[in-house]
């Protein structure tokens, strides 16, 4: 018996070693994520486990669009990473650790009614200064934050506030409006799909955010799925 323990204590020791050799190389690939095209991507994302939304969340968080006339720091969707990681209960329960633990906020968008964003902690604080102080708030600085547009009142009851995230709104039309447009070309195209590696050339008209950021929101949201051909990976539609 006690031979029995000393083996399974040297594999799992075994085990952990493997698993911190992997995760530092998963983290050297994120770090030069940006070289990486589309369909280099999702295959690394498919390596993603059901515990792996924290790595998840840096990833898009590097990736996320460089905006022209639009002071914002980089949020994901909700459903972007349930494009990369399928156990959706999971993510949700490991979102609302990383808020407990204050690593990240979740801000829920106007745009639909299951859309939420997803910001990290240091990266809104860093934004909206006006937060760093601290202490005890007074009706002045709450008129100031609204202002700021980091305070929204509650339309039920205007005592009550909703953080939310300066300068969005421009950006809340783009993802409405990039959503309509991308569907809208792949429902003209014969079977309703196209490769991933054309797809990802075409630029879209109406909105600011790139094809990448897009097509995470229409996968994890159920609109889109990918498989792989063998001449690569196809996008198809899977409802309007």
């Amino acid at each position: 018996m006690a031979d029995k323990q000393g083996s399974s204590s040297r594999s799992s020791s075994a085990d952990k070693k493997r698993k911190r050799v992997a995760d530092s190389d998963f983290n050297s690939q994120i770090d030069n994520v940006d070289s990486f095209n589309d369909e280099e991507i999702l295959s690394l994302e498919k390596s993603l486990t059901f515990s792996d939304t924290l790595v998840a969340l840096r990833m898009m968080r590097a990736q996320f669009p460089k905006l022209e006339k639009v002071s914002v720091k980089p949020f994901i969707l909700r459903s972007q990473l349930y494009s990369s990681i399928k156990d959706r209960t999971q993510v949700d329960r490991e979102l609302e650790v990383l808020k407990r633990d204050k690593v990240l906020r979740v801000f829920k968008l106007t745009t639909g009614q299951d859309d939420h964003a997803v910001m990290f902690l240091e990266d809104y604080i860093h934004q909206c200064s006006l937060l760093s102080a601290g202490g005890k708030v007074k009706d002045e600085q709450i008129s100031l934050l609204v202002n700021a547009g980091i305070l929204t009142r509650q339309l039920i009851d205007p005592n009550i506030y909703w953080f939310a995230i300066p300068n969005i709104g421009s950006i809340l039309k783009g993802i409405s409006q990039g959503r309509k447009e991308l569907l809208s070309f792949l429902n003209r195209r014969k079977f309703k799909e196209m490769m991933l590696s054309s797809l990802e050339k075409k630029r879209l008209r109406f909105s600011s955010l790139d094809m990448r950021f897009h097509l995470r929101d229409l996968i994890g949201s159920g609109h889109l799925q990918t498989f792989q051909s063998p001449t690569g990976i196809v996008v198809r539609v899977l409802k309007d």
